[in-house]
């Protein structure tokens, strides 16, 4: 299987790593105005919200099914595929605008 953040230390929590990740990319600005800057960090943020809520609604359709409310999962797993699409769609957005600068 390949490993693919090899940045990522199994020992530090994931906060800690964002916060060592967010010092070091300061260090690199880039040319980037401020405004598109905003944008991709609008993008980022609505892609992580989107992925946290749909990882909440498949722990629901978990939780359902093990309690035997089939009916109640399928409605929580529909709801977390609607939240994956959207964080999608907030990560096509971010691509195009990288894929403009290079």
């Amino acid at each position: 299987m390949t490993n693919i953040a090899p940045s990522v230390k199994k020992d530090q929590p994931v906060q800690a790593q964002v916060k060592s990740n967010e010092s070091s990319s300061k260090k690199e600005q880039s040319n980037d105005s401020s405004d598109e800057n905003q944008i991709g960090i609008e993008n980022h943020k609505n892609a992580a919200k989107h992925h946290v809520e749909a990882a909440k609604h498949h722990l629901e359709a978990a939780k359902h099914h093990e309690d035997g409310n089939h009916d109640k999962a399928a409605t929580s797993t529909i709801i977390a595929q609607g939240h994956h699409n959207l964080a999608n769609e907030a990560q096509k957005k971010d691509l195009k605008s990288h894929a403009l600068k290079s």
